[in-house]
């Protein structure tokens, strides 16, 4: 049977009112509150591992994003599509980005479906779920490129997503100190420290980006800005760079003019060349190509592409894989079914 409007609408009612997670009577609607309380019980670095792994031996398809504009400068939405036959799943997390008088509205929610029968599995609001899969495909590319020894972590950018990202690199090295830099950041270090759990000491707020990024050996850009927040020329010595941007159009967090000079990986080189705006603008301005690109995560997790060897800066750009969405609204069904047994 095909499920109608009125049953999903009447089952997220029903999850609103009673907490609980009912889908007798049509597909589970997820909220984000719901959301928030089953993330706490998923590994989502290694669902992460697992969605590239599954590309890297053929098992899934990954197309690309495709961005649909508003009319009259209003915004845009981005939808992000999936297959993934080991699992027997596909679907789609659609993504509006709103321009209004004000801040910019940013939703998105996904679609799971099964490949097996073609029936709807699953409607969630994917917010939360962006924030941490985006955040964990960050700590897994820190894993598999960061300097063994490394012990200094900077990150830019103080909102939910950069909290999301200190969390997933918390435990990836023996971190001696977490710096944190935000233009418009008022919260103390022991604030911060405390409202994360982190250990007396280990977090530190700087005044400016320059001090924050002083011999720092990580630097996780995470902030919504769709120019440069960085002068790579005040970095001292070679470090690992990572980017997520946001999906304003054009958005990049460093110059594309630095690409060249760089190692540059990314999560899927198939895909992010295409949208990601410091390649896009590079490939057009800077001599850089996307064949320049070292290795991605499917390459990555299976062995398959050098690390590198920090003579130079190495940049690791993330655009976000309707994968992604898929493997984390997976593990959410998944909990949701042992939650039923």
């Amino acid at each position: 049977m095909y499920f109608s409007v009125h049953a999903i609408s009447q089952v997220s009612c029903l999850a609103d009112l009673t907490g609980k997670y009912m889908h007798t009577q049509g597909i589970p609607v997820i909220n984000a509150e719901q959301t928030a309380d089953i993330l706490r019980h998923i590994d989502v670095k290694e669902a992460m591992r697992l969605v590239f792994t599954s590309l890297a031996h053929g098992q899934a398809v990954q197309p690309e994003q495709k961005v649909v504009l508003l009319p009259d400068s209003r915004g845009d939405f981005i939808n992000y599509f999936g297959v993934d036959i080991s699992r027997q799943l596909l679907g789609t997390k659609i993504s509006p980005y709103l321009v209004t008088e004000h801040k910019p509205v940013i939703t998105a929610w996904t679609l799971l479906m099964s490949t097996a029968d073609g029936m709807p599995l699953m409607l969630c609001d994917a917010s939360l779920l962006t924030t941490e899969r985006t955040a964990a495909t960050t700590a897994l590319a820190v894993e598999l490129l960061a300097p063994a020894e490394a012990q200094t972590l900077t990150i830019f950018g103080k909102g939910p997503v950069a909290r999301a990202h200190l969390r997933h690199a918390l435990t990836l090295r023996k971190w001696k100190e977490i710096r944190i830099w935000s233009r418009n950041s008022s919260q103390e270090s022991d604030t911060l420290a405390r409202e994360d759990g982190l250990p007396e000491g280990l977090l530190k707020v700087c005044a400016s980006a320059e001090d924050a990024v002083k011999d720092t050996d990580v630097l996780m850009l995470c902030t919504s800005s769709p120019i440069p927040v960085i002068d790579l020329k005040q970095l001292t010595h070679p470090c690992l760079i990572t980017s997520i941007s946001t999906n304003a159009p054009g958005a990049h967090e460093i110059s594309p003019r630095a690409l060249p000079e760089m190692d540059v990986y990314c999560d899927y080189r198939q895909t992010t060349p295409a949208h990601a705006g410091e390649m896009i603008i590079a490939a057009r301005e800077a001599d850089w190509r996307s064949e320049d690109i070292r290795g991605d995560l499917p390459e990555l997790v299976t062995g398959r592409a050098a690390r590198p060897f920090y003579k130079r800066h190495v940049f690791f750009r993330s655009l976000g894989l309707g994968l992604e969405d898929i493997a984390i609204a997976d593990s959410v069904l998944s909990y949701l079914k042992k939650q039923d047994n």
